[in-house]
């Protein structure tokens, strides 16, 4: 008798190996290995405006209670470069407003002008970078979340 027989449990156990590898391999080929927005358009230290200013790389406030704005880091997405400024008095953002964002094409303008004003609100309501992703702006959703978190670091 041959080992790999029709009704034979050696020929089960080949046939379901070999579906569950190709199923692991076609999964794995459609996902990417590496996010659009892991790289950094810029490498520097976010910048600060106001009420007081970096010292030895940190931006701190110690006791200054004005409002003081600081722009976050340009994230590159798939779609061009997203960088935040956040406005924060008394430790709680009073704006945030996205400085640089994707508009080269009137879809850009389409999706980011339902978008950006969506994430202002969601971080306003957060008071962190721990916001949703806006659906059909997932791009500029996760820079904008990344620039934000750069800019409170």
């Amino acid at each position: 008798m041959h080992p790999l027989r029709k009704n034979h449990a050696l020929r089960r156990t080949v046939l379901a190996g070999a579906a569950t590898v190709c199923g692991m391999v076609l999964l794995l080929s459609l996902k990417p290995h590496t996010g659009p927005t892991l790289a950094t358009a810029e490498t520097k230290s976010p910048s600060v405006s106001g009420g007081s200013t970096p010292s030895g790389g940190a931006s701190r406030s110690t006791g200054s209670t004005g409002p003081r704005s600081v722009t976050g880091d340009a994230v590159q997405t798939r779609w061009g470069p997203v960088r935040v400024r956040v406005t924060i008095e008394d430790g709680r953002f009073t704006d945030v407003t996205a400085v640089d964002y994707p508009r080269d094409n009137p879809r850009d303008q389409e999706i980011n002008g339902y978008a950006l004003p969506a994430l202002r609100r969601e971080a306003l309501s957060a008071q962190s970078a721990d916001i949703d992703v806006v659906s059909g702006a997932t791009y500029t959703s996760t820079g904008y979340r990344q620039s934000l978190q750069s800019a409170l670091d």
